[in-house]
């Protein structure tokens, strides 16, 4: 698509909002439903093409992206209504007669950018919450998952017309030319590097943006903690998606006391659920792209490998893989691993965790393994983080009834439910002053009385 078409695209956008069509709650109720009956028309090929770009089984499919899309139109529904509503507030006693309240109102021609890692989710869920606010959307899909991106193109050109929903496909040049226009909103999802340019972008025009970014999100287990437990709910979060998540839990951090259990637990739990030979699990996936497989082959360092290690240049998988006796100075501590890599670290004392944590980039997700309750509530306390759980990994972004967004270099924003209704929504704060009273001491000449009264109006 070419920078003009993107401008038109744009342009007919924005004057389809103009005409205020979206603003009705039971247009954007009926194109909900619309969307939800068409994802559940098209279930299977969304699953072919998610199996195409990352291997990812019908199961994982459903439980990891179309069955929370779906999920997320369900709250909306069920929701919308009382989302839209103007909330009264007090009104000062100054403000005698009149009536305050706040107003949700849609910012307008709104552009979503979405990831590979999560292809049909994180470009789905932030266009449901966008639509449910009122806007009108244009959709970027990554280049590098092109049979999900094929999908969702074919899914919402037949569920909407270009000038309500749209989705441009391609690579760099498209999103440059995306974003050097005029959009009311900018939802980004993907790394920090392009986070910076598309933040740079917006700048250009003020633009609001949301961005949903990553890092290296901390597991820490803690002396107390369950280990056989903590073990197979670290490999599940760890591996899911062949690592490819960016809440997934980047690296253990465990009580040097607890090290060596911890790791003959978690090799357990790699066998348990992955199998003797992972690379020949049909249910497990595979890393998107060459580029990729390469960048995390040079992260994997030989002789601190513990379990896994092997890949399959053929097939881009690599096993399931455990390093130990790693430092915060390797390679592989240097960036978020993005990938089925899992270093193990240690600390001496919690405190001591807790300041390591805290002197690096704010993480988008941390975990703590632990059944002392004061550990818990001090580290979930003290450190600086998007999200994350107690006892467990990755689930906390599985509801409508929670936010979820990054902290600092993880992101800014949130979304999910309610939170990602209010992200596309501006609220106008409006006060209806009556006529049939006009108190006069704001007008000029001022008298001496008027302060006083002033003075206790405004107390």
């Amino acid at each position: 698509m070419t920078e003009q078409e993107i401008q038109q695209l744009v342009d007919k956008q924005r004057s389809w909002f103009f005409t205020g069509a979206t603003l009705n709650i039971g247009y954007r109720i009926q194109a909900l439903t619309k969307l939800k009956a068409c994802i559940l028309k098209h279930e299977k090929e969304i699953s072919e093409a998610l199996s195409r770009d990352l291997g990812k089984s019908g199961f994982e499919s459903y439980m990891c992206e179309t069955g929370l899309v779906l999920s997320e139109i369900s709250y909306m529904l069920k929701h919308i209504r009382k989302f839209a509503r103007e909330t009264p507030v007090p009104t000062p006693l100054a403000q005698f007669h009149s009536r305050s309240y706040q107003k949700p109102a849609p910012y307008g021609v709104v552009l979503v950018m979405s990831p590979w890692n999560y292809p049909f989710l994180l470009a789905m869920e932030p266009l449901v919450d966008a639509i449910a606010a009122g806007n009108t959307v244009i959709v970027k899909p990554s280049a590098y998952s092109p049979c999900t991106s094929k999908a969702i193109f074919t899914l919402i050109h037949e569920c909407f017309e270009e000038k309500e929903v749209s989705v441009v496909t391609g690579g760099r040049a498209e999103n440059t030319c995306l974003l050097r226009q005029h959009f009311d909103y900018i939802f980004f999802t993907g790394s920090q590097a392009v986070g910076r340019e598309a933040m740079r972008q917006a700048s250009a025009y003020l633009t609001p943006i949301t961005l949903e970014l990553g890092g290296k999100s901390p597991c820490v287990v803690e002396r107390s903690a369950n280990l056989r437990l903590a073990a197979r709910r670290i490999v599940f979060g760890k591996f899911l998606n062949c690592g490819q998540t960016c809440v997934a839990p980047d690296y253990i951090y465990c009580d040097e006391e607890i090290k060596d259990e911890l790791i003959r637990e978690l090799k357990k739990q790699i066998r348990k659920q992955f199998g003797k030979h992972p690379l020949n699990n049909k249910n497990y996936g595979k890393i998107i792209n060459e580029k990729h497989f390469d960048r995390l082959n040079a992260l994997i360092e030989p002789s601190k490998v513990v379990a896994g290690g092997s890949s399959d240049s053929q097939t881009l998988q690599i096993e399931p893989t455990l390093m130990d006796g790693v430092a915060f100075s390797d390679a592989v501590m240097q960036e978020e691993i993005f990938g089925p890599v899992l270093p193990v670290l240690t600390y001496q004392s919690f405190d001591e965790a807790i300041r390591k944590i805290n002197s690096l980039p704010h993480p988008l997700a941390l975990y703590v393994f632990t059944s002392d309750k004061r550990a818990a509530r001090k580290i979930t306390t003290r450190c600086g983080f998007g999200g994350g759980c107690i006892n467990d990994t990755i689930i906390h972004l599985a509801t409508s009834e929670m936010g979820f967004g990054g902290f600092g270099e993880s992101g800014m924003g949130s979304y999910h439910g309610k939170e990602g209704f209010d992200t596309f929504s501006h609220k106008k704060s409006i006060v209806d002053k009556k006529t049939w009273l006009d108190l006069p001491m704001r007008y000029q000449p001022y008298r001496k009385i008027y302060e006083r009264l002033i003075h206790v109006f405004l107390k």
